[in-house]
């Protein structure tokens, strides 16, 4: 074979090898595009709207979030509350379906300097424990939150629960806010709600000289104080986590619920006291 001839057939070679090449990487995607959300756009349980920005902030303001909290964000979505919360020194974590949302919240974690305490994973709320947190955050549809609703109630006295705009039925919110349009909230979805999980305290609890019987609907209370001078009903029985008071005739009950007993000051026109109570066997 001539030189000549040698050289022409491995310059078609190049020439087809090049071809196919520039085919191919103008059939293919890139792989570098960012992934961008659309408003609206449907997930497993509901469509994905941001939070805006204006409100995330108010939620984490109702919730006082600090440095010594752990939020986590049920549906996070590209990870906005999750990453203002870190930027406020509490860890944070976000659970969502979506893998590519997950990715992207990453990326903006990075972006903003703050992966280190934010974090984010690709779960089903329904299948996902969260009993960790001192902070839950959600925006969510009413029948999500209702579900969720019986395990929410079983985490930590205390624990702070914010919704955006959507409530828990009969479990009324201990606080709610909204921001306007000159904040920064420019939707129908510019409200929050705080809920604080109640302690349990329905039932018998026995006192020095006397006994309780209390009736709990969530954070309220009510019931009646049995002694050996009759029986009294319990009044503005109300809890804020582990936080109890209440009102026997004019003495006014505060106090701390640990487990089976509670106990701290009662105030009448004698002055104040101690006081504890034990929870009574059935």
């Amino acid at each position: 074979m001539t030189a000549h001839r040698f050289f022409l057939r491995f310059l078609l070679a190049w020439l087809l090898i090049f071809a196919v090449s520039v085919c191919v990487f103008a059939q293919a995607p890139p792989d570098n595009k960012a992934y961008e959300p659309t408003e609206g756009q449907g997930g497993k349980d509901v469509i994905w709207l941001p939070t805006a920005q204006a409100l995330a902030e108010k939620m984490l303001n109702l919730a006082q979030v600090t440095p010594q909290d752990y939020l986590i964000d049920l549906g996070s979505g590209d990870g906005r509350i999750v990453i203002a919360a870190a930027k406020r020194g509490a860890r944070a974590h976000g659970i969502e379906y979506n893998p590519d949302m997950v990715a992207l919240s990453k990326r903006n974690a990075v972006r903003e300097g703050v992966a280190d305490k934010a974090t984010f994973v690709k779960a089903d709320l329904f299948e996902s424990n969260f009993s960790a947190a001192t902070v839950i955050t959600m925006f969510l549809l009413p029948e999500i939150n209702m579900k969720l609703r019986p395990a929410i109630l079983d985490l930590k006295p205390g624990t702070r629960v914010v919704s955006n705009s959507f409530d828990m039925e009969d479990w009324k919110a201990d606080q709610a806010v909204a921001v306007g349009k000159e904040e920064g909230c420019d939707s129908n979805y510019c409200e929050a709600f705080l809920w604080i999980v109640p302690a349990k305290v329905e039932g018998r609890w026995k006192l020095s000289q006397g006994e309780l019987l209390i009736k709990q609907t969530y954070q309220m209370i009510s019931g009646e104080y049995t002694s050996g001078t009759g029986r009294t009903p319990i009044a503005d029985g109300r809890l804020s986590g582990d936080r109890i008071s209440f009102r026997i005739g004019d003495a006014l009950y505060a106090g701390r619920v640990t487990g089976a007993s509670m106990e701290g000051i009662v105030a009448s026109g004698n002055g104040t006291a101690k006081w504890s109570a034990r929870r009574a066997a059935n």
